[in-house]
C-alpha cells in the first residue's frame, strides 16, 4: 500500500499530524451497536498484557466490512498481529496481516492489508464511543481492508468519516491495559502487544 491506513481526524484532533480533505465535526445520532445479530470477534492478547477482548460485530450496519474481518478470522490471518499504533486517549490499532506480524520487521506496520480487496465505505449513524471498534483507512474513504481501532475514549469527530464495524462488550479493562506508543512517533508501538489467536463466536 503506497499510504498509510490511519484514523486521521482522531490524529489532527489530537496535534499529532495535519491532513486535509476530511470534514470533522458532523453530527451522528448515538444508536447501540449491539443491535445486530452478531457474529463476535474474539481477541486473545498477548505481550506486555492478556488477556481476552470479545466484540460484537455490528454485521447489520457494516455488512461488507464484518464479511471481511470474519473471513480474515476464520483463515487465521490476523493471529500474530500486532497493536502498531496506540494512543493514549484515543484508540488502540491492529490488523495489518501484510506487514504487522509480531516478532518480525514491523517498519511498515499500518501501511499494508491483506490479500483481499479494499472495501467501499459503510459509514453510518453509529457513533464512536468507548469500546467501538472502527476500520483503518487512507485518505480514500473506500480504502479499509484489514485494519480496525478500538476506542478508548469518545471521539465524535470520526462519526460519519470511518465504518464502525462493532463495540467491545467484554474485556474493555484488557484494552485499556495494552500498552501504549509513543505521541511523537505518531502512537507507534516498541515491542506492541499482538492478537495471539482471533476466532469467531456466532
Amino acid at each position: 500500500m503506497s499510504s498509510e491506513r490511519l484514523i486521521a481526524g482522531g490524529i489532527m484532533a489530537l496535534g499529532l499530524a495535519v491532513l486535509g480533505g476530511f470534514a470533522l465535526s458532523q453530527t451522528a445520532i448515538a444508536q447501540d451497536v449491539t443491535d445486530g445479530p452478531g457474529p463476535n470477534l474474539v481477541i486473545e492478547v498477548a505481550g506486555s498484557t492478556s488477556g481476552t477482548i470479545v466484540i460484537d460485530m455490528a454485521q447489520d450496519a457494516a455488512p461488507g466490512h464484518v464479511a471481511q474481518i470474519t473471513a480474515l478470522a476464520q483463515e487465521g490471518a490476523y493471529d500474530g498481529v500486532v497493536f502498531h499504533r496506540v494512543i493514549e486517549g484515543f484508540m488502540a490499532q491492529t490488523g495489518d496481516v501484510e506487514f504487522g506480524r509480531q516478532g518480525g520487521d514491523l517498519s511498515m506496520a499500518g501501511m499494508g492489508g491483506s490479500s483481499k480487496p479494499d472495501l467501499a465505505a459503510e459509514f453510518s449513524a453509529l457513533s464512536f464511543d468507548r469500546g467501538v471498534v472502527g476500520m483503518a483507512r487512507s485518505m480514500d474513504p473506500n480504502s479499509a481492508n484489514s485494519q480496525f481501532f478500538i476506542m478508548f475514549a469518545p471521539a465524535p469527530h470520526l462519526d460519519g468519516q470511518y465504518t464502525v464495524v462493532g463495540k467491545v462488550i467484554s474485556g474493555m479493562e484488557v484494552v485499556d491495559a495494552i500498552k501504549k506508543g509513543d505521541p511523537a512517533a505518531n502512537g507507534a508501538v516498541d515491542a506492541p502487544d499482538y492478537m495471539a489467536k482471533v476466532t469467531l463466536q456466532e
